[in-house]
Formats: C-alpha cells, structure tokens, sequence
C-alpha cells in the first residue's frame, strides 16, 4: 500500500527521536505488505473510526488512516507505552 508523504512536524519528529533509519525500513515494510509481521499493524478501537497503525520500532507507533484514494496518511507517531 502506498503511503503519502509525511507531514513537516513528522518528518521533524522522526528526526528528534533518531527514528529516521527505523521508519525507512517500516516505510518499506508496510508499502510491500501492510501485514508483515514485524509491523504488528491492527485497526485501533473504536473500529468504525478506520483509524490503524503499525510499529516503527517497539517504543513508536504510527497512526494512520486510508484516504478515499486508497493511500495510507499518517497523522500522527507516538508512544506506544505512556509510561
């Protein structure tokens, strides 16, 4: 599945927190197959929001939705444990 670009703030996030390397290689995961079992993607509840996500690494996840034209968009990375 194809993934829009990200979004400045994102870009600059995934900069921040070093993550650049590790969302390349999610990145490629998820547009060659958006179940690859590394990614543990799942749609998040409630389901009727059509609101999912996959790992970038075990700390980070990104949020997403599928768009009309059938791209993902991310809206959103963060932490998986708010610890």
């Amino acid at each position: 599945m194809k993934l829009k670009p990200l979004r400045k703030d994102l870009t600059k996030f995934l900069k921040d927190h070093n993550l650049e390397k590790k969302w390349e290689k999610a990145k490629n995961l998820f547009e060659e197959n958006i179940r690859h079992p590394s990614l543990h993607t799942e749609l998040l509840e409630p389901h009727w929001r059509g609101i999912y996500s996959f790992r970038v690494d075990i700390k980070y996840r990104t949020l997403y939705f599928i768009t009309k034209s059938g791209a993902a968009e991310v809206f959103a990375i963060t932490k998986h444990y708010k610890k």
